[in-house]
């Protein structure tokens, strides 16, 4: 949320919180307090065309007529509280009859007017109540209620210092600020208005001091002549002393003075600071308001975007703690400007790890689960500064930061992008001194901890690291035991960890590389394919006759030349027997030992392969297991193991591993998964420790080579 649209729920807050006590405080005759419900619509618009024909008929300074108007205007502000009627007061022509009421008719004596300021304060809190409407707000301005609202403003000059009289200076104060509320023409129509209202503050009744603030703080909203004018009536020092009153009204409307003053002026913001702002705002973070809490969480913010000195100042007079413990308040809104303030601070390098050594990690990351978009984002943000500093890596890692990260559900693509830059700046971090503590940490914490590291390390390592964390300690098993676990949530970031990690063993996986090309040979070529020419040996298969040569099977395979070089039956034999094979299989076969290549599409594959295996054409195997990977399915995959375990076809067992890891979102919901997983887990630690192994060697083969 931006600081226009907080400051306007902020403002409807307020106002709504004024009108309720001034709600209590005004008490009028019952008959007066509600609508009656048996009242009917024609009921009701007779009542407040009534009242409205009443104050244009007594407008005069006899006691019957101040008498009657008072109660008019008192009658229609009972009215008014029901918002559902106040277009229908508006529209019945109330306005101008209670504008021409906010100033006094002239006395017929010297003795002083009935009801003196009592029909004054009546309409200007009707006005008030009628402007909460922004429709309403220009139709009151160009009745000219602006100018006799201020002149009500200057009650008090006159010496006297009574209830009546702080009631109307506050009423006109409420009113003003409502009328100004969303209303630019209001702001700055209002000649001499903030000079009084600046002077107000200084008043001995708290309530005007507190309806005054509340004017200058709506005022000041995205006005800068008003901001500047608040300023240089020296409204600063009053205000910074209101920070510091034991009235909750009182620091609050104050607070929110300040943070419209220094919103988007950066020269307002230095002075308020010079004026000495900032210990009091930061008093108010323990404030038992907590709508000044929220406001001076959001004033820091502002602060802090000022220079890095100012940031700094902020966490050494004791900001971070309150902040940290309002991160954890039930109020979303408290959080919010919280981590809002916080997420200013962390930017900082010197606030960085004294934010974290305060607690303020785990709240955050807690913070990211929250359905609120902004208060997400303001986390999100907060720790995508305390990333920024080594000393934080490991904590963020130690309470499973990374793994919140990466499975947070992010409403907003700017917090998406923030939380990508998060894990990626904790990447560029994995090396040297962090990594060494890391390991060290997978060695020696708990076991949750170590399980956290090696996770995060999974994704976050370089893959020159892998084989030092992973093989030499033990951070395989550690991903291991967690992939055998019962919890399903640590076998799926078990296998997400592991897949990451093929991704970084420097091997192509075996499902998407193309098979290496055979061992280099010379081939009779296709048209020696079943051919009687110089054929010298004859293999029947499914009773039929396929014409083959010696010399060509010899060159192809062991198992060719043990059957025809060693003491086998078939040395001497014309005719041979091939009784397991059928025919399409040992054609491909012998097609593939006369060429060197083959097309292999997915039926004849498992039949290919098992021949493949039996002659030991391992370049045959290869084309077979490549093919037969392509058609891996979450259904078929335990029979594609079991393909690949039964004639010792490595690399589609690779390829069912990767894709069991890949999959296993999908997969766990089998029945044979759990047994399954067992089956691999062995097989897993060889893949990784050959791979690991391999990328070594290729290393420091190319080193060597420069």
């Amino acid at each position: 949320m931006d600081h226009e649209k907080r400051q306007t729920v902020s403002t409807r807050r307020s106002l709504k919180r004024k009108l309720e006590q001034e709600f209590e405080e005004q008490k009028p005759d019952r008959k007066f307090s509600t609508v009656e419900s048996d009242h009917t619509d024609q009921d009701l618009l007779q009542d407040i065309r009534a009242h409205v024909a009443t104050l244009n008929s007594a407008y005069s300074s006899d006691e019957a007529d101040r008498a009657a108007a008072k109660h008019a205007a008192h009658s229609l502000s009972e009215l008014a509280k029901n918002e559902e009627i106040v277009s229908l007061i508006v529209d019945n022509g109330a306005v101008p009859a209670l504008v021409r009421h906010l100033r006094a008719p002239p006395p017929l004596s010297d003795a002083h007017i009935p009801y003196e300021h009592e029909v004054e304060k009546g309409s200007a809190f009707a006005l008030g109540l009628l402007a909460i409407k922004p429709e309403h707000q220009q139709l009151i301005v160009d009745a000219g209620a602006l100018s006799h609202l201020v002149a009500l403003l200057k009650c008090h000059k006159n010496g006297i210092n009574s209830r009546a009289v702080n009631g109307v200076i506050r009423r006109a104060a409420d009113a003003i600020t409502n009328l100004a509320h969303e209303n630019a023409t209001s702001k700055r129509v209002m000649e001499g208005g903030i000079p009084l209202l600046v002077e107000l503050l200084k008043f001995v009744d708290v309530k005007v001091q507190r309806a005054s603030a509340g004017a200058l703080r709506t005022l000041a909203f995205k006005n800068n002549e008003n901001k500047l004018q608040i300023v240089t009536c020296t409204a600063l020092p009053t205000l910074i002393l209101m920070l510091q009153s034991e009235d909750a009204s009182i620091h609050y409307e104050a607070v929110g003075v300040i943070g419209n003053l220094v919103h988007s002026s950066p020269n307002i913001k230095k002075e308020v600071l010079f004026a000495g702002a900032l210990q009091p705002v930061i008093g108010l973070l323990s404030s038992s308001c907590s709508e000044s809490q929220r406001e001076a969480a959001l004033l820091l913010g502002q602060f802090a975007t000022a220079d890095s000195e100012c940031k700094v100042h902020i966490v050494q007079r004791g900001a971070v703690r309150p902040l940290i413990e309002m991160l954890q308040s039930p109020d979303s809104q408290l959080k919010e400007m919280a981590a809002f303030a916080l997420g200013r601070l962390a930017q900082d390098t010197h606030n960085q790890a004294g934010i974290a050594h305060n607690g303020g990690v785990v709240p955050l990351l807690k913070l990211l689960d929250s359905k609120n978009a902004s208060l997400q984002h303001n986390a999100a943000f907060a720790l995508y500064g305390l990333a920024d500093n080594e000393d934080n890596v490991a904590d963020l890692i130690r309470v499973g930061g990374v793994q919140k990260l990466q499975d947070g559900e992010f409403t907003v693509q700017p917090t998406k992008d923030c939380v990508a830059k998060t894990l990626k700046r904790l990447e560029e971090k994995i090396h040297g001194r962090v990594l060494n503590h890391l390991v060290y940490l997978m060695r020696v914490a708990d076991k949750a901890v170590q399980r956290r590291v090696a996770l995060a390390l999974s994704h976050l390592c370089s893959p020159d690291d892998c084989k030092t964390i992973f093989i030499d300690n033990n951070g395989l098993d550690l991903l291991l035991g967690l992939l055998e676990s019962k919890t399903v949530k640590q076998q799926e970031d078990s296998s997400a960890a592991l897949y990451k990690l093929a991704t970084k063993a420097s091997l192509p996986s075996p499902m998407d590389a193309a098979p290496p090309s055979p061992t280099p040979q010379v081939y009779l070529g296709e048209q020696y394919v079943n051919n009687q020419t110089l054929s010298d040996v004859t293999f029947l298969v499914e009773g039929k006759r396929f014409y083959a040569h010696r010399i060509c099977l010899l060159a192809s395979s062991d198992a060719f030349r043990a059957m025809f070089d060693g003491g086998y039956r078939e040395k001497d034999a014309k005719d041979v027997e091939i009784p397991n094979i059928r025919w399409d299989v040992f054609e491909l076969m012998m097609r593939f030992i006369y060429t060197g290549s083959v097309d292999v599409n997915t039926e004849i594959a498992p039949d290919l392969l098992r021949a493949a295996d039996q002659y030991l054409l391992e370049g045959l195997k290869r084309l077979c297991e490549f093919a037969i990977a392509q058609d891996i399915t979450v259904e078929n995959v335990p029979l594609m193991y079991e393909l690949s375990e039964a004639y010792n076809a490595t690399t589609l067992r690779q390829s069912c591993i990767l894709f069991i890891l890949d999959q296993f979102d999908e997969l766990r919901s089998k029945p044979w998964c759990c047994h399954l997983i067992q089956r691999i887990v062995p097989e897993i630690r060889n893949y990784f420790t050959k791979a690991f192994a391999k990328a070594i060697k290729v290393d420091s083969s190319q080193g060597s080579c420069r």
